[in-house]
């Protein structure tokens, strides 16, 4: 009984890690993609 509840527990976790994993891919982001300057960048200095 023990055994069963051991092996459903770790397959929980394995499977929310798994998903986990795949939310938190790293996107692909386009080639041409360019990124914009914030306007109040030379505020900085």
């Amino acid at each position: 009984m023990w055994l069963l509840l051991f092996i459903i527990a770790l397959l929980y976790v394995l499977g929310n890690a798994f998903l986990l994993l795949r939310m938190t891919s790293i996107p692909k982001i386009p080639k041409n993609f360019i990124a914009r300057p914030y306007d109040d960048d030379e505020e900085d200095e």
